[in-house]
């Protein structure tokens, strides 16, 4: 079994992926392989909005890289994996995380096809050695779960085996936007929270457990979904930059900006409600995310991120007012 593909998108039938595989096709972009696991509904909606070429699952895409059947592509970018901060087994995510990464770049540089791939913010940790895109100072990371941990192992292989100057990886940080309904525990507030403030006027977001911040002022990078597209495209678009790359607006918002901003959205007002963060998650949970994007901006990236506001509005106008999706009713400020 082989095809033929101008572009691999793994996880393209995710979220960010996903995404991804719009904007190609409207750069007029059709020979595609998607490489996915369809273990969710959400998934096939996703493709179903998309044009592609092939579809192959990812133990068979493995299965035929391990082999040496996957033909030369020009580009291939790498978004598949478990995206989870509460997957704890670590054989599991160094196998599909890590050691499929490492697999995939190395046929890619083989065949010489640009390789793009998703890191994350999640390696910085609690960002007690900043949020700086820095390849010379990556291994003082440390991440605080085993999904940092997987991704923060492959920026490391990258770095140490040189072949980081080969490749780009974004570091994406709280990525919210169309496509991601199947992503469960991990979706976004608005996300989450659209159904339950339409519904019934109110979100509860998680209290503060530190001193230093008060209830609902915890802060996080948001990046509207199109934003990061947008910036990953611009590495395929430019094969010469190379490097680890953050992927944020380079502001820090409170997850009370983004619930005022999403009761804006639907013309109410604001009611928040505070509970408790769960004692498993206390320890490690971030109070504070913001890229720095000095490196980005100096590599020629020029283009504006999108406010919270602006990226909530055309959230709930354009995607989530139209699906009426029915998002289940949580505590968001896990995120």
């Amino acid at each position: 079994m082989s095809f033929q593909a101008s572009f691999i998108v793994t996880g393209g039938a995710g979220f960010i992926g996903s995404n991804i595989v719009k904007a190609l096709n409207n750069r007029g972009h059709s020979s595609i392989s998607i490489v996915d696991h369809l273990n969710h509904p959400g998934k096939q909606q996703n493709l179903d909005r998309l044009t592609y070429q092939t579809f192959y699952d990812k133990t068979t895409f493995r299965s035929m890289l391990r082999d040496g059947r996957v033909p030369k592509v020009s580009c291939v970018f790498h978004l598949g994996a478990c995206s989870s901060t509460f997957e704890t087994n670590e054989s599991y995510l160094a196998d599909n995380n890590f050691q499929y990464s490492v697999d995939l770049c190395e046929w890619s540089l083989k065949t010489s096809a640009r390789f793009v791939y998703a890191s994350s913010a999640a390696t910085y940790g609690d960002g007690a050695n900043g949020y700086v895109d820095d390849e010379s100072i990556t291994s003082t990371f440390n991440p605080l779960n085993a999904y940092g941990r997987s991704k923060q192992m492959f920026d490391m292989w990258a770095i140490k085996s040189g072949v980081i100057a080969r490749i780009a990886g974004l570091k994406y940080f709280n990525v919210y936007g169309p496509g991601e309904d199947h992503k469960q525990a991990m979706r976004s507030l608005v996300n989450k929270a659209y159904a339950q403030v339409k519904s019934q006027g109110v979100i509860s977001l998680f209290r503060s457990h530190h001193p230093d911040y008060r209830d609902g002022e915890q802060g996080r990078d948001f990046v509207y979904v199109n934003d990061a597209v947008a910036e990953t495209l611009f590495f395929f678009d430019h094969p010469e930059i190379s490097g680890l790359y953050n992927c944020g607006s380079g502001l820090t918002r409170t997850w009370l900006d983004l619930a005022r901003a999403l009761f804006a959205a639907l013309e109410k007002e604001p009611k928040i409600e505070f509970v408790d963060i769960p004692e498993n998650i206390r320890a490690n949970y971030q109070y504070h995310t913001q890229a720095d994007l000095t490196k980005l901006r100096r590599a020629g990236y020029a283009t504006p991120f999108l406010s919270v506001e602006e990226g909530v509005r055309r959230y709930v106008a354009e995607h989530l007012s139209q699906s009426e999706n029915g998002c289940k009713i949580t505590p968001f400020g896990f995120q």
